[in-house]
């Protein structure tokens, strides 16, 4: 009787417990959310990210990144000018107007042959709203080239 029981039991547990793993697993799919973009009158201006980070790169790596936005007003945006904070950094400014609603790119282009650290910064200036310049940031580090090994004679 007592096996009976316990089978019983171990049936209606693990029935139980399997049912709550497959309930967990929807739940998890389910939080699959989008991030809505706050709404602005007239122009606006909203990076992806802005900060971009090279991390340690080799001497004469590849130099180009690209900084994501989008126009989250109801006007065109029009960016006039990408400034660099010194020759070493090199931003490109889109040429035609951003529709709302739509993406666009600011590409930067770093001076990787200067070996070291560096933080350097790309001032947007635009009709954005509330926000005419916008001063974006790049930084990383520069390995110099591995010394050639000592030969042995």
């Amino acid at each position: 009787m007592k096996k009976i029981f316990l089978l019983a039991m171990l049936t209606v547990l693990g029935t139980t417990f399997s049912n709550a793993q497959e309930t967990s697993k929807k739940v998890k799919k389910a939080k699959t959310t989008t991030v809505a973009l706050p709404k602005v009158e007239g122009a606006g201006m909203v990076f992806e990210s802005e900060t971009i980070d090279y991390g340690t790169i080799a001497h004469n790596a590849e130099p180009n990144r690209q900084f994501v936005f989008t126009n989250n007003g109801n006007k065109p945006l029009i960016i006039t000018n990408t400034q660099g904070s010194c020759g070493c950094t090199v931003p490109t400014t889109p040429k035609e107007p951003i529709a709302p609603g739509a993406k666009g790119v600011i590409g930067v282009r770093y001076a990787t042959d200067r070996v070291g650290a560096f933080t350097k910064t790309v001032t947007v200036t635009s009709n954005a709203e509330g926000q005419p310049t916008k001063v974006l940031t790049i930084k990383g580090t520069v390995l110099p080239d591995a010394a050639p090994a000592a030969t042995k004679s």
